[in-house]
């Protein structure tokens, strides 16, 4: 049976860098603060006026076409992970694909909060495994700074933007996507989450007085949450596939807090070594934490190698999937 594998993986991350020190001089935080809770210490920030998350993700898509020698008209399918898509209409995959050249083929946004890409990507090997398509890109793309609230201390520390684009191709050899779960509990809704723009309050002057445009996170409540559920899906994904810690070669965490990541791998018995770890650069992307993860360990990746993909977003929404890298 045919797999939707990973042939190629490419990222993008603006030029801005936003410093903790920068950040000191905003809001009542420090580097000590931030670093031991979240393990943060940079993140990139998209400038520019009219520019939103499809000028990152078509960044990402383009030099993914580029770095693999495929044209746009190769391509057949084109999806999208964002909670900050540029428009409710037209998403945010449409205009990415009108960026680069891919015309006359679907293209779709998805919507899982952080756990976007893995849902994203799990959609997207369906296309694959059922012969439909042959090169669907998946790409994660998120401008969380056009959400979040820079005079409140608890969560302006933790979102940077960012872009990733993997191309997924059929494979007979045992390589790619070998298995996912997606979750979710909507009884977590009021636990993060960004309460108006949506058709249930839409913009009016009260609603931006009242900042609901922004980020809104109960911290302590979605910590606990996270910590158990990201662990628990990893460790289930691990069960049903057979595999122990010491067959795992990477986990590829969502990159929200360290202490989440550390907490997860403790889980899966799975030492530092073997963690993707790149929150300290970019901090929590959201959709494009996992491709990013990959893009910059890439170089480090060989054939073969097992990968547990985990996540966990608002709403809440979590998941792994079980990768066996393709090259």
């Amino acid at each position: 049976m045919s797999k939707a594998a990973i042939t190629g993986i490419h990222g993008y991350v603006p030029d801005y860098i936003l410093t903790n020190a920068e950040l000191e001089r905003m809001v009542d935080t420090n580097d000590e603060w931030i670093t031991s809770r979240t393990g943060i210490k940079e993140r990139h920030i998209l400038k520019g006026e009219g520019m939103g998350s499809s000028h990152m993700g078509a960044k990402a898509v383009a030099g993914l076409l580029e770095k693999l020698a495929i044209k746009p008209e190769e391509v057949d399918l084109l999806i999208c992970a964002t909670t900050t898509p540029d428009y409710l209409f037209p998403c945010t995959a449409n205009l990415i694909c009108d960026m680069v050249g891919i015309r006359n083929v679907g293209s779709f946004d998805i919507q899982a909060a952080c756990s976007g890409f893995l849902y994203a990507l799990t959609v997207g090997s369906q296309f694959i495994e059922s012969g439909k398509y042959k090169k669907v890109i998946v790409v994660g793309a998120d401008k969380m700074s056009a959400i979040t609230d820079y005079t409140d201390r608890t969560t302006c520390v933790l979102f940077g933007d960012g872009a990733g684009a993997v191309m997924l191709e059929p494979n007979t050899d045992g390589f790619g996507i070998l298995d996912t779960i997606i979750k979710s509990d909507g009884t977590g809704q009021n636990h993060l989450f960004q309460k108006a723009g949506g058709s249930r309050y839409p913009p009016t002057h009260e609603t931006v007085e009242k900042r609901w445009h922004y980020v809104y996170q109960d911290g302590p409540s979605v910590f606990k949450f996270a910590v158990k559920n990201m662990a628990d899906v990893s460790a289930e994904i691990m069960e049903r596939n057979h595999l122990s810690g010491s067959d795992v070669a990477w986990l590829v965490p969502h990159q929200a807090n360290k202490r989440i990541i550390d907490a997860t791998a403790h889980r899966m018995g799975i030492q530092s070594d073997k963690v993707m770890l790149n929150i300290h650069k970019y901090g929590n992307t959201t959709a494009a934490t996992i491709p990013l993860c990959l893009f910059d360990y890439e170089s480090q990746l060989n054939k073969g190698d097992n990968l547990v993909l985990a996540a966990f977003g608002g709403g809440f929404t979590w998941g792994a999937a079980y990768v066996k890298w393709a090259y």
